[in-house]
């Protein structure tokens, strides 16, 4: 594989040209051709033929080699030609190539785009030192991104015989820089030596790539914060609901009797609910003075025999309660009568 060919296969094929960056694409596109050895139908001629040579005895014809010599030559051309064409043709946007399509060799469709759009960057010229003085960074962009444009258009004035002085692109770099970069810019500008187009835009680079790492750890610390606060809500919130259930059970007789705290039914000793019979003031051993007090002689055992006629109707509505419990008071009070 000899070396033109492997020039062809890495050779990058330009983009489109949509009517913009016309002298980029042209440079682009000069080299495409070059590479594939068909840019000299842009600037050449087609070969003319033969001529023979004239003597003193007159003109002789010129030979059969001369002759198959230049039928190589022609062909060769029509090839080249047929192919820079439909090159150009290719990279041209589909609203370009339907204008530039009627035409008939390369050198055409070349000297036509050269005419149209190289006018047109000579009018916009007028509009490269606005399009500097007014551009502005933001923080929302990457800087270095932004002073890369910045770097093109100064190549534009340049290019158009307007160069700038090296310090005054760094100083009006430095000026542009974007409102959260006030300090980095107060900094620069203390600085007392000259620094070169490079020299800033390393510092802006080291200050940009410092600035990301800053955002990354201040991110990667949030998760954190989050589970923290939400272990403290969560906590919050179930010491609330245990309150309020507290508030619910306590409001159903008149007494808090705690939130997990349940009813274990009636008293054994009396029948009433409410207590514990542990608690129970009729509860033996608690009768002497409680039976005083209710003019009765039967505290031992059960209070509600105390009075007069308090037996007969805590009986009855122990008997409605409990079976078991109406038992219990029968005894209680065949006992009570026998000692009587």
């Amino acid at each position: 594989m000899d070396q033109n060919s492997i020039i062809k296969r890495h050779v990058e094929k330009p983009g489109k040209f949509k009517g913009s960056d016309f002298r980029r694409w042209q440079q682009k596109m000069l080299f495409y051709l070059t590479t594939l050895h068909v840019s000299n139908v842009l600037t050449d001629d087609s070969p003319s033929p033969p001529i023979g040579i004239t003597t003193a005895e007159g003109t002789t014809p010129p030979s059969e080699a001369q002759l198959a010599e230049h039928q190589r030559a022609v062909e060769t051309w029509n090839t080249n030609e047929y192919n820079c064409r439909n090159y150009i043709l290719n990279v041209l946007d589909d609203s370009l190539y339907d204008i530039y399509s009627t035409m008939t060799t390369a050198r055409e469709i070349w000297e036509s785009l050269e005419k149209k759009y190289k006018i047109e960057v000579a009018c916009s010229k007028k509009f490269v030192i606005g399009k500097f003085m007014n551009f502005k960074m933001v923080d929302t962009k990457s800087v270095l991104k932004q002073v890369e444009k910045i770097q093109v258009i100064a190549h534009d004035l340049q290019v158009e015989g307007m160069s700038i002085n090296s310090n005054f692109l760094v100083g009006s770099i430095i000026e542009k820089l974007p409102p959260s970069w006030k300090s980095f810019k107060l900094y620069l500008k203390h600085l007392t030596n000259d620094m070169s187009f490079e020299q800033l835009v390393l510092r802006i680079r080291v200050e940009e790539d410092n600035r990301l790492n800053e955002k990354a750890d201040a991110n990667s610390l949030e998760p954190s914060v989050n589970f923290v606060e939400e272990a403290s809500t969560s906590r919050t919130k179930h010491k609330n609901k245990k309150g309020k259930q507290g508030s619910k059970n306590s409001s159903k007789d008149g007494k808090n009797h705690g939130p997990n705290k349940k009813n274990s039914g009636p008293c054994y000793v009396c029948g009433k609910i409410g207590h514990k019979a542990k608690n129970c003031r009729f509860r033996r051993g608690q009768g002497g003075n409680n039976g005083g007090n209710n003019g009765g002689n039967n505290g031992g055992n059960n209070g509600n025999n105390g009075g007069n006629s308090g037996g007969g109707n805590s009986g009855q509505a122990n008997m409605v309660e409990s079976s078991n419990q109406f038992v219990a008071v029968i005894q209680t009070n065949m006992v009570s009568n026998c000692v009587d």
